[in-house]
């Protein structure tokens, strides 16, 4: 089976492809690390102005990147990638599959499995999920189309959800007499709130980038009058170039602190004051040490951009 995820070994065999921005960074051109293949997975390390920036692709167009156990496998080898390259500063979780972010669990395979596979499948799609939420990086998911169902549990997990113009979400387990099983009650009631949640869950109910982003579930939207400003433009992968516009304003922070504050926010939700003031100070204590600190201060005084190295 062909590896399923550009790693740091095959680097030496890919191309250079330009990227173009068409939102608020328009006039920039960017150049990224890429390989044209078939693979389920990919996981592309983008080079540059944009070093740092990792884009993870689910490429699985004739299921609709339905979440099979092959590519759930890849999809966890190259999480264990990500959480272990100490370069990785921003994740892009999208799909190169047009009008689909994800369908969610691959159905058809499940038919064909035993209770006990089913169980175990089960068991590897929502470890998965953990470790994607779990990483120490920002993620971003970049919607561009329907993420219903798991698809949409998929993008729960990630730090930031960018829309495009064609994103459909929700949850409609309920009209197949089941519920969301793979973390959805549990993240979007974080999200959003109890109330807003059961009224999406008991409902089944589709949704738009407009009354994703009054809910506060995503956090950005690509408005269609934008995608009609250029001809012949396809509005796949808009919402994935305003993912990548994100990216960029992370990008130069520190990212230890960035890691930090992360850490300290995920406490935040599911610990009490008290000890989620004492998780923030132990991260606090975490940036005092470093290289990247002083090089904040020395840039502040000196009136210039600092580079942080991680260190």
């Amino acid at each position: 089976m062909l590896c399923s995820f550009v790693s740091r070994q095959t680097l030496g065999r890919v191309s250079l492809l330009p990227f173009t921005g068409r939102g608020r960074l328009a006039a920039q051109r960017k150049w990224v690390a890429t390989e044209a293949t078939n693979n389920e997975v990919q996981l592309v390390r983008h080079t540059g102005a944009d070093q740092g920036i990792l884009t993870l692709s689910l490429n699985r167009p004739k299921a609709k990147n339905a979440l099979s156990r092959s590519l759930v496998s890849d999809f966890r080898k190259a999480l264990e990638e990500i959480r272990n390259d100490r370069e990785a500063r921003v994740v892009i979780l999208r799909s190169t599959v047009p009008g689909v972010f994800c369908a969610g669990a691959d159905l058809k395979e499940r038919a064909t499995m035993s209770p006990s596979e089913v169980e175990q499948f089960l068991y590897s799609m929502k470890t998965s999920f953990k470790e994607l939420e779990s990483l120490p990086q920002p993620t971003i998911a970049a919607l561009d189309g329907a993420a219903l169902g798991g698809g949409f549990e998929l993008s729960l997990c990630c730090d930031l959800r960018i829309a495009g113009p064609r994103a459909i979400l929700g949850l409609p387990e309920t009209s197949l007499a089941i519920i969301p099983g793979a973390g959805g009650t549990l993240r979007l009631t974080r999200l959003i709130g109890s109330s807003q949640t059961k009224a999406l869950v008991f409902t089944g109910r589709r949704f738009g980038p407009y009354p994703a982003l009054s809910m506060g579930i995503v956090n950005d939207v690509v408005e269609p009058v934008e995608c009609m400003d250029e001809k012949n433009t396809e509005e796949h992968g808009l919402g994935y170039e305003r993912a990548m516009e994100w990216a960029r304003e992370i990008l130069p922070n520190g990212p230890i602190a960035v890691r930090m504050a992360k850490r300290s926010i995920d406490h935040a939700s599911s610990v009490d004051p008290a000890t989620g003031l004492d998780v923030e100070q132990l991260c606090y204590a975490q940036v005092i040490p470093t290289e990247d600190r002083l090089e904040g201060l020395r840039a502040f005084k000196e009136k210039r951009k600092p580079v942080y190295k991680g260190r």
